[in-house]
């Protein structure tokens, strides 16, 4: 009995610390430039609820986060075993919500479908191994181990009050594949002269048309300035912001930039190419304070960086909850 009301407030803390966390990202725009930033620094590998929740943990322990991964596999091909590191006896694990797994019975399956869930069928009509629910896991920051040396990405910080061009040369090599995504993706990408075709007085425009679906990027810009653009206008369109099927195109433009803007920092920035000379002066002075708007808005941001991310240095997609199931979860 004492397990479960531990457990319990336990997990009433948990959503005070996320309710109160997302109060202060919506109350101020400054405040999402910073968690922007945090999360870059993790990879955007954890989904909201993780993220918030891991802050709050670190926050209470008095440290500043750099990079989290679960203790690994006997297999040594998982977590802090594959970056050969081990956890320190007697450290606390910090806690995230991890997906339950299972496979359906077919009399399962009947029953969900009959009450209008979806369930995910093999070709051969057997239920696929799906999420059933969700349990607290551990994972360990990099301070809490010892072994090889391990370098996390990093995240210059700078405050500027109006946007500026970045400069110099680009140190991810992004670019090219940013444009295989964007061609992947059913657009012709340009680069063109400034103020020329679709641009206006744009460094970047996406059009989706009956007849064009096309990114255009300037030409006179620095390597750094044309990866960053690239990366926005690929954001656009995997955010589903020119997709004219879908209801979310009829969101409030500047959400629509701050998503496309802020999925972009968070790649590049995990790729170690910091824009915020440029994406700082992106706010979301349009929320209110709207607590429901800026949560769908962190969802869309996070869930976008990190399959952009996977796309861009693939590798095994980290076992975190998804956006809308978590929700229930936490």
């Amino acid at each position: 009995m004492s397990h479960d009301k531990d457990h319990t407030a336990l997990l009433e803390k948990l959503q005070a610390d996320f309710d109160e966390r997302l109060a202060q990202i919506a109350s101020e725009p400054a405040q999402w430039v910073e968690f922007l930033e945090r999360v870059a620094v993790f990879g955007a590998q954890y989904t909201l609820t993780n993220q918030l929740l891991l802050l709050a943990q670190a926050d209470e322990r008095g440290i500043t986060p750099r990079y989290f991964l679960p203790f690994g596999n006997r297999a040594g091909t998982t977590g802090w075993k594959a970056q050969h590191r081990h956890v320190r006896p007697g450290e606390n694990a910090f806690k995230v919500w991890a997906p339950i797994r299972r496979r359906p019975t077919d009399e399962q399956a009947a029953e969900r479908e009959a009450a209008g869930y979806t369930v995910v069928r093999e070709p051969s009509g057997r239920p696929a191994v799906q999420v059933v629910g969700f349990r607290l896991a551990n994972t360990f920051e990099l301070s809490q181990t010892d072994g090889e040396p391990f370098e996390p990405p990093t995240v210059l910080r700078r405050r500027r009050a109006a946007p500026q061009l970045l400069t110099g040369d680009d140190p991810t090599g992004a670019y090219p594949d940013l444009v295989t995504l964007i061609n992947a993706a059913g657009y012709h990408y340009e680069l063109i002269a400034p103020a020329t075709g679709y641009l206006g007085a744009a460094n970047g425009v996406t059009v989706h048309r009956p007849d064009v679906r096309v990114v255009q990027v300037r030409n006179d810009v620095s390597p750094a300035q044309r990866t960053k653009t690239t990366a926005h206008e690929l954001a656009h369109i995997r955010c589903g912001h020119l997709d004219q099927q879908l209801t979310r195109t009829d969101l409030h433009r500047g959400r629509r930039e701050t998503e496309a803007e802020s999925v972009a920092h968070i790649v590049l920035a995990a790729l170690d190419l910091d824009t915020s000379a440029y994406s700082d002066a992106y706010v979301l002075d349009w929320a209110a304070g709207d607590l429901a708007l800026i949560r769908s808005c962190a969802e869309t941001v996070l869930s976008v960086a990190k399959h952009i991310l996977l796309d861009l240095r693939p590798g095994p997609e980290p076992s975190t909850p998804a956006p809308s199931a978590e929700k229930q979860a936490a």
